[in-house]
């Protein structure tokens, strides 16, 4: 597969729309998406997509399009407390047609400028499972490990390893 032009005007990031949750939820209930993230199942994914949801009031979640169909989200997970109001978690999914095509780099990038400029944060984490596909992405746009886990996520019998990435935003080049 080949990159999209994310220059072009068929490619576009926006803030996500409550339009876009019947995608969130056709991506939760794929086994190619649903072995990357945290919950293990249809009923935990339904769960996620509530939380996931929520943060679209905040402008805290966004959402790649590719001839305005939605072809990948990302979101800020934004703390609710000030001693921890510094830093976020973020998630990303970018469906299997659009993997390594350009889409979760832009969201990253755009997440990162978004976290950085208009929420003010100085870090961004993300929780991993061992083997994403998102890691060479993340090491692309200057986040590290800071933490592994073993056997901490269980999945269809197998023990898959988190991993703890972060980027600081005070550091980063400006974006």
């Amino acid at each position: 597969m080949e990159a999209l032009d994310v220059s072009s005007s068929n490619f576009d990031i926006r803030y996500s729309e409550i339009e876009d949750t019947p995608y969130l939820k056709k991506w939760f209930s794929q086994d190619e998406i649903l072995q990357w993230m945290p919950f293990s199942d249809r009923e935990e994914g339904e769960l996620a997509l509530k939380i996931w949801t929520g943060f679209f009031r905040y402008n805290a979640c966004l959402t790649a399009t590719f001839e305005k169909i939605p072809c990948g989200m990302g979101i800020l997970y934004l703390m609710p407390y000030r001693k921890v109001a510094h830093h976020c978690l973020f998630q990303l999914v970018v469906p299997p047609s659009f993997q390594k095509r350009g889409v979760g780099s832009s969201l990253i990038k755009n997440l990162k400028h978004l976290a950085k400029n208009y929420f003010q944060l100085e870090w961004m984490q993300m929780e991993v499972v061992e083997a994403n596909p998102v890691l060479p992405i993340l090491k692309k746009e200057r986040f590290y490990e800071f933490a592994r886990q073993e056997k901490f996520f269980k999945y269809e019998g197998s023990y898959a390893a988190r991993l703890l990435w972060e980027c600081d935003l005070k550091d980063a080049r400006k974006e």
